[in-house]
């Protein structure tokens, strides 16, 4: 999301009157997403659930893999790949994230513009922000057989890669930050009662939408047969994972691994990080 200087500046100084009063060091990676964190949920199953994607196509030489994230942000995803894909890069437009805060920016990491075209063509690529109205897939489908997008139910039908020559093979849903910030300010910075509290914790509908395309026959059995293996491990090895930190403020608003929440929007049940595979 591009954000101009002033709009910046001031969010800046808003999370720093915040950090006086805040009840949690982790609540504004969720409530200043663009500085602290990102426009997504995600948690360590994710990260290890695109290493299981990067090992499937490199032979367990995720080391060597070449992967891009577009719209990285302040890199704080990407950052997390990079334990497991050391070579993981990222482009972001707005140089402002990281020089009119003082923040250095890591050498990972490119300030560019993904709609003036990528330069290398990459094992994988992830995406996890597309502004509204911008359409920037072509540039994307060029230079990858692999595309992983999670984003928000309300971007996610413009972002599909279907008439790009890829198929979506795999998909798991998890909270929108929206979903996430407007719990933690109800339920630890309002005055509201319980019943209301559990009223509005009801109309919880958008959801991100994690989708993993392939245009290539060979590699989307790789992909898929990678990642049911992921799902035992997950289920058989849950103890082993040692989770971040702040995936106990999901847990805290209603948003744990597996739980089942009411979607208003399909009529349906939906089960939080359960892959399927379509």
């Amino acid at each position: 999301m591009e954000y101009n200087f002033s709009n910046l500046i001031n969010a800046f100084n808003q999370l720093k009157k915040f950090r006086f009063y805040s009840l949690s060091r982790h609540h504004e990676r969720f409530l200043f997403p663009y500085l602290c964190g990102t426009y997504f949920s995600y948690r360590k199953v994710d990260v290890l659930r695109i290493k299981a994607i990067a090992d499937a196509v490199s032979k367990k030489a995720s080391r060597s893999i070449k992967y891009l994230e577009v719209g990285c942000g302040n890199g704080d995803f990407l950052k997390k790949v990079r334990e497991y894909i050391p070579n993981a890069k990222g482009i972001e437009s707005n140089v402002n994230i990281f020089y009119s805060l003082g923040r250095p920016k890591p050498e990972y990491i490119e300030i560019s513009d993904v709609k003036y075209g990528i330069d290398e063509f990459y094992d994988i690529i992830f995406v996890g922000w597309m502004d509204p109205g911008q359409d920037f897939r072509k540039y994307i489908a060029d230079k990858t057989d692999i595309i992983i997008t999670t984003l928000d139910s309300g971007l996610s039908l413009a972002a599909e890669y279907e008439g790009h020559g890829f198929k979506k093979i795999i998909k798991w849903t998890t909270p929108s930050w929206e979903d996430v910030n407007i719990e933690i300010n109800n339920h630890f910075y309002s005055n509201l009662d319980s019943k209301s509290l559990q009223f509005l914790s009801n109309l919880r509908g958008a959801h991100n939408f994690w989708y993993v395309y392939s245009k290539d026959n060979i590699k989307s059995h790789l992909l898929i047969d990678s990642l049911k293996k992921q799902i035992l491990y997950e289920e058989n090895k849950q103890d082993k994972i040692i989770p971040y930190d702040f995936e106990k403020i999901l847990d805290e608003c209603g948003f744990s691994f597996h739980q089942c929440l009411d979607n208003n929007y399909i009529n349906s049940k939906t089960k939080l990080w359960e892959i399927e595979f379509l």
